[in-house]
């Protein structure tokens, strides 16, 4: 029976980081994957297919719609979405055999198969080979989260799909509605609204992306409603039918009105649950709370002292690079060292176009405190650089204690928000404040300028747009 140091089970960002730090620490790792390929959601059918269709789409709608103010003239333009999601494919096994790669550089030990407890230092794989045992030391769960969905809009596959199926379509649909207005809606509804869908978003909140900060979730729905979105809000789906060439979405208003809307096909994305089936948690004694996720102290040990949980399993943003540094905390915690994560920190981004980012508390947590602060604002389309690039919609928002200048929060809407909100993640892991930032010296002409005056905004109300 082979016998490891450490075994991870689950390959995705979390995980397969866990491993590669884990061997870079002199441990004898292995780490069990029960699908073919490494790289759990994240690589195979999440961020990167997501993003490498985000990409095509984007390049489709401004051949359409800006090139020839561009002076560049591209004569009929079709779209080939059985070569778009090739591309994509392309794309994601590069990746997945990057690690691959990193796991043979490493002498990491990949097990396939489905990874099990017997007790908590036994744990069994079965795969199409059969089953065996391994004994481990300790062991990390990151098996990631899987699409959640409620009765009655249960997914088929076929005309209500989840994310997974979105994302290999082989027609462009007349008409998507996308049940859920987080990101993963958002995104894929911008991929099809791109090719040429009418995509309509029914949401039970009174907005999108609801768990950020307001100012940023009225711009982005401002600019997709340009872009031919609509918005149902308010709205709670009761029933979702597939009538064999379309679908029909039932739903209530919030005056608890019937209201039916029919399209093709419905995405259902209204987030993501822990996958923790199969594991053998009761072998172990380790229970999940009543939404699946399984409980952790501060070191991310869960009840069982040599077992510990990472990633979408456990609570928190369900982010691949949330989970990639719980991957390093734990390894290092795991030789001694004294890791940290600064959990208020960790950006989100919404990669429409203009991409959305954030870090920080939004303005209504702040409110919600009873701290005085300030608001500093600064506009895209006051930019050159934007201008230049015809990429003028959005606006940076920085938030800052009113006593102390700190910056407490980021938001923004903007082209390359997504890289530049880095920066403000850097500047508050140090504690600066908005004079800090406003103070250091920004290229010109570039997106980050914006940043710089939104900070001006927020320290003395000195913007000096570009």
């Amino acid at each position: 029976m082979s016998k490891y140091d450490v075994t991870i089970i689950g390959s995705g960002p979390g995980g397969y980081v866990a491993a590669i730090r884990c061997a870079q620490l002199g441990m004898k790792t292995a780490i069990i994957e029960k699908y073919s390929t490494l790289g759990g959601t994240c690589l195979n059918v999440g961020c990167i297919p997501s993003k490498a269709m985000l990409d095509s789409s984007e390049h489709y709608f401004n051949a359409k719609h800006s090139f020839e103010e561009h002076g560049i003239t591209t004569g009929a333009l079709s779209v080939d979405l059985a070569k778009l999601v090739a591309r994509k494919n392309g794309v994601v096994k590069q990746t997945c055999d990057g690690i691959q790669y990193l796991m043979d550089k490493n002498k990491i030990e990949v097990i396939h198969g489905l990874g099990s407890f017997v007790d908590k230092n036994t744990i069994k794989v079965v795969s199409e080979e059969g089953e065996k045992n391994i004994q481990t030391d300790k062991v990390i769960i990151a098996t990631g989260s899987k699409p959640n969905f409620f009765p009655g809009m249960e997914p088929d596959k076929d005309r209500i799909l989840t994310s997974t199926e979105a994302l290999n379509l082989k027609e462009i649909p007349k008409h998507l509605i996308v049940i859920g207005g987080g990101v993963i809606g958002l995104e894929l509804g911008s991929v099809y609204a791109r090719l040429g869908s009418d995509v309509t978003v029914v949401e039970y909140a009174d907005s999108i992306i609801s768990t950020m900060d307001k100012t940023v979730a009225k711009e982005l729905q401002r600019i997709l409603k340009k872009e031919g979105f609509k918005f149902k809000f308010n709205h709670s789906v009761t029933k979702v039918e597939n009538t064999g060439t379309g679908v029909k979405v039932h739903a209530t208003d919030k005056k608890n009105k019937e209201v039916v809307v029919e399209g093709d096909y419905c995405l259902v994305a209204v987030g993501r649950k822990p996958f923790t089936k199969g594991l053998g948690l009761e072998n172990v004694g380790i229970e999940t709370d009543k939404r699946g996720v399984i409980p952790t102290n501060d070191h991310l040990q869960t009840s069982v002292s040599n077992i510990y949980a990472i990633g979408d399993v456990i609570k928190g943003p369900m982010l691949a690079h949330k989970a990639e540094e719980e991957g390093v905390f734990v390894a290092e915690l795991m030789n001694g060292q004294k890791p940290h994560i600064n959990y208020d920190l960790i950006p989100g981004v919404v990669y429409t176009w203009p991409e959305v980012a954030a870090v920080g508390k939004t303005e209504e947590e702040v409110k919600a405190t009873g701290k005085e602060y300030n608001v500093g604002q600064f506009p895209i389309r006051a930019l050159g650089r934007a201008r230049a690039s015809m990429d003028i919609q959005g606006v940076i928002k920085i938030i800052s204690d009113k006593e102390t200048d700190e910056v407490l929060g980021v938001h923004m809407v903007t082209a390359r928000a997504a890289d530049l909100i880095m920066e403000a993640v850097v500047a508050m892991e140090y504690r600066a404040s908005a004079e800090d930032m406003a103070r250091i010296c920004h290229p010109h002409p570039t997106y980050s300028e914006a940043v710089k005056e939104a900070a001006l905004d927020a320290w003395n109300k000195s913007a000096l747009h570009f």
